[in-house]
């Protein structure tokens, strides 16, 4: 019996290096800064609200009191965020995402500001916190329309077969901000006095919206609407969409991806928010909890540059699988660490939870985007991202410091928590599929493809390359 003759292969490179046309780098470049400037004003209010905000705001409150309320109006940002992915998500398929950035860019630029200027509970009472609320509401909206975005926006003008890196570079917004952020709170907590910082210090990096909402605005006037999105508005005169249709067609997928996301956004959100909190109470100052979080961060970027690449290979499914494995050891080993009180220790353990967070984080968008028509993109993926943060990210500081408090300071019950939700996703993950191109076309994941493949135009450049 004859044998079957074997298939040539070719070996794809770890980097390809398709041209990238320049919309697709303006796009990338406006993308990168607005998710910057967005995860930052959200990672600055992140970390006032486990430190300044329960002081100036909530002062009238039991201190154990006063940081769970801190906390909860921390997660009306979550809550908002679907109600800004619904609202522009809509706006976005039907008019495309380039106004819809625009929008939500100044939205969140000016609710910051706004935070920055206004006077504590001792000055007008309720108002302020009432205030407070509201504006990390709106700030919820607009990062719930923008976080989204951004990814259609560079994807969908990026080559094909680096879509995943460049949706990967969005990505990279949070632990950039992250950084700065941390940088910024570590160098003013450090140079200014306790008094000082909690009177004006803490409001420094709120008033400096301004200044980048400025730029921001400059750099996304030059970038054009999408040529996927141009192509796919021919959809539009024939399918309908609004959020009740996307909701009820693809509901099951939502449901899903809400679920694959969930290891990275409650593992980010226990170290990089609750942590803060946790790590200043148990032995370490805040300029040295700050200098963790920067640390981390910073090799977080890494970790999504490095993943972003390895999706585009391997898979964002395999990749997102691989961060959430990483997370799940992290959820056993964080509180351990942290409580032996050392700076090394607690570095590395931060380190490796938001490394892990984020090399899976890598795969999220170009999943997402792919999961959904063109004409139902941005509903159905800003659904999806909001509806895991909601969920899994808003209730994970205020749930992990009630736990601890019911249980006098106990952190199994997190711990527990933390690995149930990382388990049920990860077997979710192992019963889903890859989705298809933007195009509508078969993915071909894997570090060897059939050579009788490589005339497809999203492959060909890459190939020709590499067998040259």
């Amino acid at each position: 019996m004859s044998q079957p003759t074997p298939v040539p292969s070719v070996k794809r490179p770890l980097r390809t290096r398709t041209p990238a046309p320049p919309q697709a780098r303006r796009a990338v470049v406006s993308g990168t800064f607005g998710s910057a400037l967005e995860w930052f004003d959200f990672a600055i209010y992140g970390a006032m609200s486990a430190t300044v905000f329960p002081a100036v705001f909530f002062n009238k409150l039991d201190p154990a009191i006063g940081l769970l309320a801190s906390f909860a109006a921390f997660g009306v940002g979550f809550f908002a965020r679907p109600l800004g992915g619904i609202v522009f998500g809509y706006l976005g398929d039907r008019f495309g995402r380039r106004k819809i950035l625009l929008t939500t860019f100044v939205l969140m630029g000016a609710a910051s500001m706004i935070i920055g200027l206004l006077p504590p509970y001792s000055a007008i009472g309720f108002i302020a916190p009432l205030a407070l609320v509201l504006m990390r509401f709106i700030q919820g909206i607009a990062l719930g329309g923008e976080a989204t975005g951004a990814q259609l926006m560079t994807m969908e003008h990026a080559p094909a077969d680096r879509r995943s890196f460049y949706g990967a570079l969005m990505a990279m917004g949070s632990p950039i901000s992250q950084v700065l952020a941390n940088l910024m709170l570590a160098v003013l907590s450090g140079v200014l006095s306790g008094e000082a910082f909690l009177a004006w210090g803490w409001r420094v990096p709120f008033l400096l919206s301004i200044f980048l909402v400025a730029v921001g605005i400059y750099i996304r006037l030059k970038v054009e609407e999408t040529p996927v999105f141009r192509e796919g508005v021919k959809e539009l005169a024939t399918e309908q969409s609004n959020p009740a249709i996307v909701m009820k067609t693809q509901g099951a997928t939502i449901l899903r991806l809400i679920l694959a996301f969930a290891p990275i956004v409650i593992t980010f959100y226990i170290v990089s928010v609750f942590g803060i909190s946790y790590l200043t109470s148990h032995g370490f100052t805040q300029s040295e909890t700050f200098t963790i979080i920067m640390i981390s961060n910073f090799l977080s970027v890494i970790a999504i540059w490095w993943g972003g690449r390895m999706s585009d290979v391997y898979g964002r499914r395999k990749i997102l699988m691989i961060g959430s494995a990483g997370t799940l050891l992290a959820a056993f080993i964080f509180f351990p660490v942290a409580n032996l009180g050392s700076f090394p220790l607690a570095l590395a353990v931060v380190a490796f939870a938001l490394v892990s967070a984020q090399f899976g984080n890598a795969g999220q968008g170009a999943l997402f985007a792919e999961a959904f028509p063109t004409h139902m993109r941005y509903t159905g993926s800003a659904l999806a991202l909001t509806g895991s943060n909601l969920i899994f990210a808003a209730p994970a500081p205020f749930l992990a410091s009630w736990l601890m408090t019911i249980s006098d300071g106990n952190t199994v019950s997190i711990t527990i928590f933390w690995v149930v939700i990382i388990v049920a996703a990860l077997i979710n993950m192992l019963l889903m599929g890859d989705g298809k191109t933007l195009e509508g076309k078969s993915h071909r994941f894997g570090r060897y493809v059939p050579a009788a493949e490589t005339g497809d135009s999203d492959f060909q450049v890459s190939t020709n390359a590499m067998m040259k």
